[in-house]
């Protein structure tokens, strides 16, 4: 299991009360219905619970949520933090 990919799955549920029977890897945050100011705070809530920057721009919300983890991993790996620290903040 992809940590980072599971604590997307649980804020998109959680916070942004997306059911949970159209969240997949390749679906994209505008098909899930967030509006830019969502995908705003969703990147907002992403970089506070890894303590990494993420890069938002207007065409997030054309992003998979598999883009999405990838790029949250991928900054953890620049960062030299592990992706399994079981989603503890920094």
């Amino acid at each position: 299991m992809d940590p980072v990919y599971d604590h997307l799955v649980t804020l998109l549920t959680d916070k942004f009360e997306v059911d949970a029977k159209e969240i997949r890897p390749d679906i994209t945050l505008a098909a899930l219905e967030l509006d830019s100011l969502a995908v705003v705070e969703l990147y907002v809530t992403l970089q506070e619970h890894w303590g990494i920057p993420l890069d938002e721009d207007d065409s997030a919300a054309e992003l998979t949520l598999e883009q999405v983890a990838q790029a949250v991993t991928t900054q953890l790996s620049a960062d030299g933090a592990p992706a399994d620290r079981g989603g503890a903040p920094r």
